[in-house]
């Protein structure tokens, strides 16, 4: 792929136009590295356009001179698939209009910059409900979350990204806008062009704008966090919870004692509300219609799990504040890893029905592969997707141990792919899985996905490194 030349650089430039680009070290380098400090690369230009047009005219004038471009939009992925090597830096971060919320419709249009948060915040002041939520939804952009297919803590109810898409905007590897913002639930006209771009990555084009699903705000909210004794336990909770609430639970999250220990250890002013903490925690979160719907359906579901013995103890949120603070011990959770210097980490999904076999196998795998090092699960039970993050031992040579973590994620995925699993759940493949995943998908898949990007983007010119 050809590097830009100085008049293209120019020509790019004035595609912007003044504020829109910059080529200043100090403004590029938070740009250049991601949340974990694993990649950092490099680029001769960052692009920041305002419109769709702007971006339009930018990958155009690529298109024409094969330079490569790495779109970014918050920054906050975590397989590097955002971060550019030499390629010219495209963020969408500038692109923040909410260009029209219809509550009729359950639907709103917002632009790729809009932040996670800030779509929420526009469908609340339109009395309706976004439920994407993830950790980083104060950073993560539209944009970012639709390439990724982003999935958080509430997949269980409502689906993983591409569910909440009902139309997207995109500029395609020639320059050409496709106009896709649709608010139909239905459209059996052929192949759906807004799923291909969806969850891939920046592969197939630069998502500029989407048309998202809303949902009805609901009128009552409950949220524990309960004990178990053994990760099985969880599943039969999950399986007994969907019973009793109707398919009201909203969020079901898994937690490790020596992740909760971390939390305590590492974020400030964090406090478990189970003493002492048990081997396994759950965060309850059920939703209602009716005022006080899910405060009863949540007292029953705990008596009847004490009375079955799923539970061995259980803290309920007597409040916002509460609730709140029982999300942060779990959303804190990966920031509470970084401080142990390092892990190999993993997003992975399984059966939900075989969540405790994997986590069994995996777990004495990994302590035949590495004696001593420490296993971190947390993840979200009721779609199968698990954080499972190894540690070094207290005490242990660090950079021996991340340089083994090539072969000691191989471990964790070979189990994964045993019990027909996916070595990315919900963080997408980016530079940090693209060659590794070849060893688990068949060459048919490998073929046809390369067919399909080789059919939209010949020159490759859209985040070269990523995907087949």
């Amino acid at each position: 792929m050809a590097a830009p030349s100085p008049a293209v650089i120019e020509t790019l430039k004035s595609a912007v136009g003044d504020g829109g680009w910059t080529q200043d070290p100090s403004e590029l380098a938070p740009w250049l590295t991601e949340w974990r400090n694993r990649w950092t690369g490099e680029t001769s230009l960052l692009l920041t356009p305002r419109s769709t047009e702007a971006v339009a005219a930018v990958v155009a004038i690529c298109a024409e001179h094969g330079v490569a471009i790495t779109p970014q939009g918050g920054n906050t992925g975590l397989v590097g698939g955002q971060i550019p090597y030499g390629e010219i830096l495209l963020s969408t971060r500038k692109l923040r209009t909410v260009r029209d919320v219809t509550p009729l419709d359950d639907a709103m249009t917002v632009e790729a910059g809009l932040t996670l948060l800030e779509a929420q915040q526009a469908a609340t002041a339109a009395g309706r409900f976004f439920p994407l939520s993830l950790a980083a939804e104060g950073s993560a952009t539209i944009g970012g979350v639709i390439s990724t297919n982003a999935g958080g803590t509430q997949v269980l109810r409502y689906g993983m990204m591409r569910d909440l898409v009902l139309g997207v905007e995109a500029v395609m590897p020639n320059g050409e806008i496709f106009h896709g913002l649709k608010r139909l639930r239905k459209d059996n006209t052929g192949y759906d062009l807004k799923q291909l771009l969806i969850g891939a990555e920046g592969t197939l084009g630069v998502v500029t704008a989407a048309t998202l699903k809303l949902f009805p705000i609901m009128r009552s909210r409950a949220v524990a966090l309960v004990g178990l004794e053994s990760a099985a336990a969880s599943v039969e909770l999950l399986a007994r919870a969907k019973s009793e609430t109707g398919g009201g639970v909203e969020a079901f999250e898994l937690m490790k004692r020596l992740g909760a220990e971390l939390v305590i250890k590492n974020i400030p002013d964090s406090r478990w509300p189970l003493d002492p903490i048990p081997e396994w925690s759950v965060l309850i979160e059920i939703i209602s219609g009716t005022p006080g719907g899910a405060e009863a359906q949540m007292d029953s579901l705990l008596e009847v799990a004490f009375e079955e013995g799923l539970i061995i103890d259980a803290a309920i949120a007597q409040n916002e504040a509460q609730r709140a603070a029982f999300w942060r011990l779990r959303e804190e959770h990966s920031a509470a890893l970084k401080p142990e210097g390092g892990g190999w980490k993993h997003d992975v999904s399984v059966p939900i029905s075989r969540i405790a076999d994997f986590i069994d196998e995996a777990t004495a795998a990994v302590e035949r592969f590495h004696p001593g090092a420490r296993v971190s699960v947390f993840g979200h039970v009721g779609d199968g997707n698990l954080h499972y993050d190894i540690l070094p031992a207290v005490g242990e040579d660090i950079p021996a141990f991340i340089g083994r973590w090539k072969e000691g994620s191989q471990v964790v995925h070979d189990v994964v792919a045993g019990y027909d699993g996916s070595i990315s759940a919900e963080h997408g493949l980016g530079r940090l899985k693209t060659e590794e995943v070849k060893r688990y998908k068949t060459p048919l898949e490998v073929q046809t996905m390369a067919a399909i990007r080789a059919a939209i983007d010949p020159r490759r010119i859209m985040n070269p490194a990523v995907l087949f």
